[in-house]
């Protein structure tokens, strides 16, 4: 049942957090000169568009059934860019690729702040107390999940956005290797989210999401002042 309960509060936001970062990698790409994306409509807020069923659906229904609820990741259907239509290449793969994981840390300053406004609200009592906790803990729950998601998508590995920008800061030689090595990309993070060896390198995500909720602190609403334990 607990499981259940995380499911249905982690789902929307973690639909939401992973539509955001495609579509703002979208965007970049048109503001870069490549109309990829906005040809095959995939600037769009509507969810379906994006949906892939194993990276948005299976994937985080799986974590979070084999973390007892704890641990959910995911992503979207990757919106289709080509890097050939920049402008400056090296510029406007770097900007696509930073994209999104900046608008991630965005939505995470917005749910900060729909945190502390559905707090303030449930202060005051009334009889949508009860729907403002679901609703700041659905807030709490987005701040850790964008975090995780900016820390993980910076992970240097092909495909991941991290990779991108470092391809562009080594030597010629050592980027076209690099670029080969991509291929191996998806098999080598899959290892290491099995043996848990990101556990360090995610470790500054969970400071980063307790920071923010130690700024509103004072409006948690019980239960959710067990978050800053």
């Amino acid at each position: 049942m607990e499981t259940l309960q995380s499911i249905l509060l982690v789902a929307p936001v973690l639909l939401f957090s992973v539509v955001a970062h495609e579509v703002a990698h979208g965007w970049a790409a048109l503001s870069q000169g490549d109309t990829t994306a906005r040809d095959l409509g995939r600037l769009s807020w509507n969810p379906i568009k994006h949906v892939d069923p194993f990276m948005t659906v299976l994937l985080p229904v799986m974590m979070l059934v084999a973390s007892g609820g704890k641990i959910a990741l995911g992503g979207a259907k990757p919106v289709p860019v080509d890097p050939r239509n920049y402008r400056h290449y090296r510029r406007g793969d770097i900007i696509v690729s930073l994209a999104g994981v900046f608008t991630n840390l965005l939505v995470a300053i917005g749910c900060t702040a729909l945190a502390a406004l559905f707090g303030v609200l449930g202060q005051g009592g009334g009889g949508i107390a009860p729907s403002l906790v679901i609703l700041q803990e659905m807030m709490l729950l987005g701040i850790y999940i964008n975090w995780i998601l900016i820390l993980f998508n910076l992970i240097p590995l092909p495909p991941l956005d991290g990779s991108h920008v470092l391809k562009h800061l080594l030597p010629r030689r050592l980027a076209i290797a690099y670029v080969r090595f991509g291929r191996y990309g998806i098999l080598v993070l899959a290892i290491l989210l099995y043996l848990g060896a990101l556990e360090k390198w995610l470790r500054p995500a969970e400071l980063a999401a307790r920071a923010m909720i130690g700024v509103v602190a004072p409006t948690l609403l019980p239960p959710n002042a067990d978050w800053l334990r």
